[in-house]
């Protein structure tokens, strides 16, 4: 038998040359990236975290020096920014470094970790002066002892014991930090020492490769390439609808023998073509013959062109039942929308006369500003009509007044304000104090919403603030359902807590009584009562609740303006933070300046 070298011993000829310089090559980086990837992982897990973590401390401890300077010589109260921070920093944030840092350190030489245990002595000991500090200094009133001052001064000085140990600890630390980036820097040498070798070793056998790769390819462009070259651009004419217009020449081997095949495989695809823009353009009679028995393809074009057929006679007789369909259904749909429309407009015309008769029994501008003239009412509904109301009244040279939440919003919140409104002005007459008019309110309202209480499971009701003041004396009195009352006073926001159930649960349990509180007022006090609304406005960069904090701090910086530009103030925070999402409640807040 002749020996005949194929194109596939060739093939597997120069490939099994070429597999044998990768395999040296593959298994010189292997060996080389081995040991270089333990002197990464020393580096990535010990030295650069070490380092790192030493960093941190430093500056750890230079931020503990600035924050109780600031601490000894910056008056402020116990819930100052920077000394919640230095609070944190030492029961937390010290800790957890630390922790991290002994971890770390067991894979330090010994005398780098006898040096952190001393570091860490010395830290110990600052922060119990830090501590010191701390307790004679506790609150505002503190910085007035003299005393406490004299024994701040003595360890905050130049040449007092924070100071000194502060220093000594720096000193320790950039020792420390400069011999870890010392032996980061032994060790990164190790590993590029180890990629030089192998940078010299990959060039010598590159070069190998590419003499012997331009033989072997040589070889397979005369044998190989030019021929597949050729099938390749009919067939990338083919993938483009364009046939050749006469046969290919094959020669004798396995290239000859797929030429011949494709030479088969384009005559039937031409064929095919016109087989297919004859039943494209309806002539559903055309002949068609397929290739062999075995031609799958050409059997189902065949059965493709009568199913074709048959569809386009079914379809012509569908789109002539679904277009009268289609038709009827669109004047049903016309028809509704007009009745929609209608109604829409009904409805809104009701709601928008429920609002011209909730306003009614709002108190008139006129008598607000003559029972409260240095006072202010924000009030927001959510819809057209509101379940928050206001509600101000006179009786005995008292001005009473309250801020009104009633179950909901919109229309069922609107017709709750319409009872409540008149239940209030019912407990007004019988009672004088506000806790009694709260238990007059409950009892009515309960009444009211519950027909027959031991069967009932209706929850509406209303929370509020009532207050009640005597202009002459300065004295407000004040009782609560969930909504409590602000005092601004001497630079604070004082609260009274309201009582923990709601208007109108009068039956679930007739013994609660609401809790009177006194006040006696004095000049430039400011009194605020609110619904929930306010404080429950989603908003802000991250879409969150705006926060009660957030709305005590405000009323704090608005100490000193005037009423009407404390309501514009908060109107406009509240847009601002609200911004381009909706309203979610009635908002309503109620100001009271004494003068």
């Amino acid at each position: 038998m002749t020996f005949r070298f194929t194109i596939a011993k060739k093939i597997g000829t120069g490939f099994g040359v070429l597999l044998f310089f990768i395999v040296i090559v593959f298994y010189t980086t292997y060996t080389t990236l081995t040991d270089s990837t333990k002197i990464n992982d020393e580096i990535t897990n010990v030295n650069s975290p070490s380092l790192a973590s030493l960093e941190e401390l430093k500056l750890l401890t230079v931020r503990s020096k600035m924050l109780i300077f600031n601490w000894a010589y910056i008056q402020s109260q116990s819930d100052h920014p920077d000394k919640q921070k230095l609070s944190r920093l030492i029961d937390r944030d010290y800790p957890h470094l630390i922790k991290k840092i002994k971890t770390l350190s067991v894979n330090w030489d010994e005398k780098d970790q006898q040096r952190i245990s001393v570091v860490f002595d010395k830290l110990s000991v600052l922060f119990e002066l830090h501590q010191e500090v701390i307790t004679l200094l506790h609150d505002w009133g503190s910085y007035e002892d003299s005393q406490n001052i004299f024994f701040v001064k003595f360890y905050m000085e130049n040449d007092g014991e924070i100071f000194i140990k502060t220093s000594e600890i720096l000193y320790e630390l950039d020792d420390l930090i400069a011999n870890q980036k010392f032996q980061t820097g032994q060790v990164t040498e190790t590993m590029q020492s180890s990629f030089s070798d192998l940078k010299w070793l990959t060039r010598w056998l590159g070069i190998a490769l590419v003499i012997f790769g331009v033989l072997v390819a040589y070889s397979t462009t005369r044998s190989i390439v030019r021929p597949v070259r050729k099938l390749k651009m009919i067939l990338l004419s083919l993938s483009k609808g364009v046939f050749p217009k006469k046969s290919i020449k094959a020669k004798n081997d396995e290239i000859g023998e797929m030429t011949n095949a494709l030479n088969r495989v384009i005559s039937g695809l031409d064929s095919t073509k016109e087989f297919a823009i004859a039943v494209g353009a309806g002539r559903f009679d055309t002949h068609y013959e397929p290739l062999s028995e075995e031609d799958s393809l050409g059997k189902t074009l065949i059965k493709m062109r009568d199913d074709l057929a048959e569809n386009e006679r079914v379809l012509e007789q569908k789109v002539v039942e679904r277009t009268a369909e289609l038709v009827e259904k669109q004047k049903e749909v016309e028809e509704q929308n007009e009745k929609i429309s209608e109604l829409y407009e009904e409805v809104t015309d009701s709601i928008k006369y429920a609002k011209g008769l909730q306003e009614a029994i709002l108190p008139p501008d006129e008598f607000v500003k003559k029972s409260m003239p240095n006072a202010f009412i924000l009030y927001k509904p959510k819809d057209i009509v509101s379940g928050d109301f206001y509600w101000v009244e006179e009786k005995n040279d008292k001005v009473y007044f309250a801020a009104v939440d009633c179950t909901g919003h919109g229309v069922p919140g609107a017709f709750m304000s319409i009872v409540g409104y008149n239940a209030l002005n019912e407990a007004l007459r019988t009672n004088d104090d506000p806790a009694s008019i709260l238990d007059g309110l409950n009892k009515g309202i309960s009444k009211t919403l519950h027909n027959n209480a031991m069967g009932s499971t209706t929850k509406d009701g209303m929370d509020l603030a009532l207050c009640s003041y005597d202009k002459k004396t300065k004295i407000l009195e004040y009782a609560g359902a969930y909504n409590p009352l602000y005092l601004v006073r001497d630079g604070e926001v004082n609260q009274l807590k309201a009582d923990k159930f709601a208007i109108g649960g009068y039956f679930e349990n007739p013994d609660q009584k609401y809790t009177n509180h006194t006040l006696q007022l004095q000049e430039k006090d400011y009194v605020y009562i609110f619904s929930d609304g306010y404080a429950d406005q989603f908003g802000g960069p991250k879409g969150k609740k705006f926060m009660y904090k957030r709305f005590r701090d405000y009323l704090l910086a608005l100490n000193g303006k005037k009423m009407s530009a404390q309501k514009e103030f908060l109107d406009l925070t509240l847009e601002e933070w609200k911004g381009p999402l909706e309203q979610i409640d009635d908002i309503l807040v109620i100001g009271m300046h004494v003068v």
